[in-house]
């Protein structure tokens, strides 16, 4: 019930960032000119989490490595594809949540008709994230955080960049 009332919480935040302009000004000192062109595409809401991850990262270490400070900001970045209402991404959740079966059936392909759109973006929106970043030139440690960001990550305990991702997994979860 707790997760249920933190994606309803964070749902409600979405809806307010449509009102704010997320404050920018620690951003684009991080990326490169492409990487902050392609975070001024999503939306407030997406914005507005993206820099909470951050906020996260650096609250839980002070010293975090340069490529999860820019995983945190552009994990979701795939997701600028096929903007999606906060209803539809609390949809998706919410499916996923209650029904996981379905959210993985309805989830299958690149189909994004009006149905299906949140929940292809939900699952594929980290490997669109690294297509965008691949365009960008993007260090391959962040490709690698951003495209696994949603992978289980006791499949990758071997991988050099495991604890980062445990990070950026653990703020991401908390934003």
């Amino acid at each position: 019930m707790s997760r249920l009332r933190y994606r309803l919480g964070q749902g409600i935040r979405a809806l307010l960032a449509v009102a704010t302009r997320p404050d920018l000004a620690g951003v684009q000192p991080l990326l490169s000119d492409c990487e902050y062109a392609a975070f001024c595409r999503l939306s407030r809401a997406d914005q507005f989490h993206s820099t909470r991850v951050l906020e996260a990262v650096t609250r839980a270490d002070a010293n975090a490595p340069t490529s999860l400070l820019k995983a945190a900001l552009l994990h979701d970045i795939g997701k600028s594809r096929y903007p999606l209402a906060v209803w539809q991404k609390t949809l998706a959740v919410l499916v996923k949540s209650l029904a996981p079966g379905w959210s993985c059936r309805l989830s299958a392909g690149d189909n994004l008709t009006f149905l299906r759109a949140p929940f292809s973006v939900r699952a594929h929106h980290p490997r669109w994230s690294g297509e965008i970043l691949r365009s960008c030139g993007t260090d391959e440690a962040v490709l690698w955080l951003v495209e696994h960001h949603q992978s289980n990550p006791n499949s990758q305990e071997n991988h050099p960049l495991h604890a980062q991702l445990v990070a950026l997994q653990r703020a991401d979860n908390r934003s």
